[in-house]
């Protein structure tokens, strides 16, 4: 698989470039979990960093992308077709 040399902001990992793989698009993921062990025996803490738009360009497009971190650590889940093929109610 590819990888991208992808910047991360903010957090623990704020001003590092790591390489992070791509999909079959070409971009990274949505977001960007990293666990970090604790020493007392707990669960890990795990830091989520989402997926921006990189630098703009004159014409206003993207330009690659970075991962900003985020505070309140809810890393999205599955995406479901279910909400899409509901009934509504009412005439």
């Amino acid at each position: 698989m590819r990888s991208e040399n992808t910047p991360f902001v903010g957090g623990p990992l704020d001003g590092r470039v790591l390489p992070v793989l791509v999909g079959a698009t070409g971009q990274p993921p949505k977001s960007y979990e990293i666990p970090v062990p604790n020493d007392d025996g707990r669960p890990p803490t795990v830091h989520v960093y989402r997926r921006v738009p990189g630098r703009v360009g004159r014409l206003g497009l993207p330009s690659g992308w970075r991962y900003e971190y985020d505070p309140e650590g809810q890393a999205p889940g599955p995406r479901t077709l279910r909400g899409l093929f509901r009934r509504r109610s009412g005439g």
